[in-house]
């Protein structure tokens, strides 16, 4: 049997604000002491929105991607359809939203997948995956001025390639398709 977890917090002496963003990111530089006693003199903490991605597969079994280019690793990469949650938003009206904005897919069938911690070391949000089935076409891709997102449809196998070859990287992407092609078998 797994055993319940102790919530070991870290007490916080001190909590000062570096870099103040707004809604979309800050960075923050804690004081910390652990249970043990022991004092940590800085702790960097970043605070995002809570993030979403989408699993979105057509009528026919065919997976809805993209790929885009992503500048802090100076490569394009093939993602799922992923985004911030907007104030005020659920995660799953952001979800709709993103698919519908960078793909132009939307309807079908939604459930909640997965939930992740983006980095629970120091980051303060989460992630939520999406299943989206039976999605079709109803519109053009209404990307932002920051988005050059390319529409990409794969076959279950392609998708299975893309990740035994790499061309996956982004993680939080990686582990729900994993998991979803370990508990479907689809």
């Amino acid at each position: 049997m797994i055993p319940e977890l102790e919530n070991r917090k870290w007490k916080v002496l001190e909590s000062q604000r570096l870099l103040n963003k707004g809604t979309w990111m800050n960075l923050r530089q804690e004081r910390v002491q652990l249970p043990s006693g022991s004092i940590v003199p800085e702790w960097f903490v970043l605070e995002f929105p809570d993030w979403i991605n989408v699993i979105a597969i057509t009528k026919d079994g065919h997976f809805v991607m993209e790929d885009q280019y992503r500048h802090a690793l100076g490569q394009t990469h093939f993602e799922l359809v992923a985004g911030v949650i907007d104030p005020g938003e659920t995660p799953l009206e952001a979800a709709k939203r993103e698919l519908s904005e960078e793909t132009g897919f939307g309807g079908g069938n939604w459930s909640l997948f997965m939930t992740v911690s983006p980095n629970p070391t120091n980051h303060t949000n989460l992630s939520y995956t999406f299943l989206a089935t039976d999605v079709e076409k109803l519109s053009d891709q209404h990307q932002e001025a920051t988005e050059d997102i390319h529409v990409d449809i794969f076959t279950r196998d392609e998708v299975l390639e893309l990740l035994n070859t790499g061309r996956i990287i982004q993680a939080l992407h990686i582990a729900p398709l994993w998991k979803y092609f370990a508990t479907t078998g689809k």
